[in-house]
């Protein structure tokens, strides 16, 4: 009898310790899930203004009570008629499955839906679950359907062209992937035949490719939010009957895991951009007119998931004036001249308070930034982003304005606000002290050229040779700082003193700088300006100048 007492105390102890490990494991919460939650930050875009083809990216905080949401895995195949789509599948998975480990421990109900693929599965117990839900009494008609186009979307331009597949597979390189799959005895159209292995699959899960079924599952289980993940977001991810649209239409709080995605989209076809820039344009599309998105480290900790070909440089463009219109020009110059090689973010100050920018604090994401801001006193917060990239070291590309972005005329600023005068002086190694005005009628013209000792610097390649006519009134900026080398002269017709219009600098932070004097809209007008622009951005992030500077067009029919 002591034996067995000392025995079983053993055991008990075994017991306890166990416990105890298991919930200080690192990614065991203890707590029981009926009290979990998912605490998110949900991105998604808002008009600057009514009738506005422009939007302000902000983010809202909300917290899911875990066992009230759902995680969806749409057709993440064990095979693809694509390679590329493969591989970018293949090399997400382990992100995606330490995912679905993370909300399922929380009480979450993960959803396995590889459409068409049900055979395998057909006596798995997260099969059964499914198959088995009661029906729901608010069940929908079409819920059993595609669903390619919701009332929202209306309202914009579907923003790439995948009317070829979305194909991105050299030619060659397919119809050697197509050879291998027919002679594996799979159909190279439609190889896929279960749910891709690295993705684990518990008995506690469910598995369906049927919009019904999984409504009447979510219904059953009490589900209110629905999470996305997986293929292929501009097709599967938004149309299937238990995708984005559908969730949204009849009453889901649904997002997309914006990391944990991809699009079947072939830079090949309009708006002919690098194919990860693709996937960013589909994602935008959704946070504008379906639904917010999120990113996997929000569960799981540490930075979004990236795929290892994206290399992209991320550019940041910032407008907050009133005098040249920028955040037109500049809007549709950096979509015509940036997306295609570069990860965009755009910024535009608010249209009831210009000395709000909403959004500026993910500023410290980009790689390099454009501005283009006038007299603006921010938020200290607001501001307080624009301090730390320039103390990150981070290049910067600055149009007109912008010597005068952070200073007020008269005044002080308002409570809380915040101005920064020596940004020119530190920052920008300028020194604006107003401007020339317009000319007289018998001197009209402001005159630029490139100085002839800086003719080789990369940014002016492609500039004209000699004097050149401009919009822009000439701003007095002499003397530069000792950081700064001139590019780029100017004139204000024969009776005012040359001044510098471009030139670089090395800022107060250590990061390269370009800045110029002008953009006046019609001088965005002239090739050779858009030129320059785009050639500054390359040279700010250290990149080299492409040898056919990126010239996309906005719309398919442009």
């Amino acid at each position: 009898m002591k034996c067995f007492s000392a025995e079983r105390n053993r055991l008990f102890g075994l017991l306890l310790l166990g416990l105890a490990l298991s919930a200080s494991a690192p990614g065991i919460n203890a707590v029981p899930a009926e009290e979990q939650v998912f605490t998110l930050s949900l991105r998604y875009r808002v008009p600057v203004r009514a009738q506005a083809d422009r939007f302000h990216t902000v983010q809202r905080p909300e917290r899911w009570k875990a066992t009230e949401t759902a995680v969806i895995v749409c057709d993440m195949w064990d095979s693809h008629h694509s390679l590329n789509a493969v591989r970018r599948a293949e090399e997400m998975a382990p992100r995606m499955n330490r995912l679905l480990h993370a909300a399922r421990r929380q009480g979450a109900l993960i959803i396995h839906a590889p459409s068409g693929c049900m055979q395998p599965y057909e006596q798995h117990p997260a099969r059964l679950r499914a198959r088995n839900a009661p029906t729901a009494a608010n069940l929908p008609d079409d819920i059993g359907g595609w669903c390619h186009r919701i009332p929202a979307e209306e309202q914009g331009v579907y923003p790439i062209d995948q009317s070829d597949g979305g194909v991105d597979d050299d030619p060659q390189q397919l119809a050697r992937w197509h050879e291998e799959l027919a002679a594996k005895g799979r159909n190279p159209r439609a190889p896929w035949t279960r749910q891709m292995d690295e993705l684990e699959i518990m008995d506690q899960d469910a598995i369906s490719d049927s919009g019904v079924e999984i409504w009447n599952l979510m219904q059953q289980h009490g589900i209110r939010n629905v999470i996305l993940v997986g293929v292929h977001t501009n097709m599967c991810v938004l149309g299937r009957p238990f995708g984005l649209r559908r969730m949204v239409l009849h009453g889901k709080q649904a997002v997309l895991v914006r990391d944990l995605t991809d699009t079947m989209y072939n830079p090949q076809r309009w708006p002919y951009v690098n194919h990860f820039s693709g996937t960013d344009l589909i994602v935008e599309h959704i946070e504008k007119y379906v639904c917010p998105t999120i990113t996997s480290d929000q569960l799981l900790g540490g930075q979004p998931f990236r795929f290892r070909d994206d290399d992209r440089k991320h550019v940041a463009v910032v407008m907050a004036e009133d005098e040249y219109q920028t955040e037109t020009t500049l809007t549709e110059w950096a979509r015509r001249h940036l997306q295609r090689d570069f990860r965009l973010s755009l910024y535009y100050e608010d249209a009831d308070d210009p000395r709000q920018i909403p959004g500026i604090e993910t500023l410290d994401q980009a790689d390099v930034a454009v501005l283009s801001i006038r007299r603006r006193a921010l938020p200290k917060a607001q501001l307080d982003a624009f301090r730390r990239f320039v103390d990150q070291g981070k290049p910067i590309v600055a149009l007109r304005t912008t010597s005068h972005a952070f200073a007020l005329r008269v005044g002080q600023p308002p409570e809380g606000h915040d101005v920064w005068p020596e940004f020119d002086r530190d920052v920008l190694g300028g020194n604006y002290q107003g401007h020339h005005g317009s000319q007289s009628a018998d001197d009209p013209e402001n005159c630029v050229w490139v100085v002839p000792a800086s003719r080789d610097h990369p940014i002016v390649q492609g500039w004209g040779e000699g004097e050149v006519s401009v919009s822009s009134w000439l701003y007095k900026t002499s003397p530069l700082g000792p950081k700064t080398q001139t590019l780029m002269m100017g004139r204000a017709g024969d009776r005012q003193p040359h001044e510098p219009v471009a030139w670089t600098h090395t800022h107060s932070g250590g990061g390269r700088v370009f800045y110029t004097s002008l953009g006046h809209p019609e001088e965005f007008a002239m090739p050779m300006f858009r030129r320059l622009l785009v050639y500054s951005v390359y040279w700010a992030v250290g990149q080299p100048i492409p040898e056919m500077w990126p010239d996309t067009t906005l719309r398919s029919d442009d």
